[in-house]
């Protein structure tokens, strides 16, 4: 196959699927999934911002991520809460905070999984070029 920028893209969309695959798999043994476990990230690393923020930070929609907010709390693991002016405040549970842990360990598996077929030097040529895909040229 020839690298062109549509067959690249159609590879790294490949391996993203395959990853996101394997991912929601294994978390699905601790009971949650890989957007859920990645709203657990984002709130726990982002505590005070606002739920567009977070929206964005996990690449969904605000209604998307809504929805997903209110599904977290019903499971006990987010709690809401007034924050500054008219933003609502995402905060993990403790019960949040164990499977987000949790879901740490197995992602962080899975991961390793993925890339493990690259030396360090090679992952971290790729993470060079991937963080220049998608740069707006001078």
């Amino acid at each position: 196959m020839t690298a062109t920028p549509q067959t690249t893209g159609r590879l790294l969309k490949r391996a993203q699927y395959r990853n996101h695959r394997a991912a929601d798999r294994a978390l699905a043994a601790i009971g949650t999934t890989l957007v859920q476990w990645d709203a657990l990230r984002a709130i726990d690393e982002f505590p005070s911002a606002s739920a567009h923020a977070l929206a964005v930070t996990t690449f969904q929609s605000d209604q998307s991520f809504g929805a997903l907010a209110g599904r977290l709390i019903a499971q006990g693991l987010v709690e809401r809460s007034p924050g500054h002016g008219r933003r609502v405040e995402h905060r993990l549970t403790d019960a949040g905070k164990k499977m987000l842990a949790e879901g740490q360990a197995v992602t962080a598996e899975v991961t390793a999984r993925s890339f493990h077929a690259l030396s360090q030097a090679e992952l971290e040529t790729l993470h060079a070029l991937l963080d220049r895909v998608g740069e707006a040229p001078d």
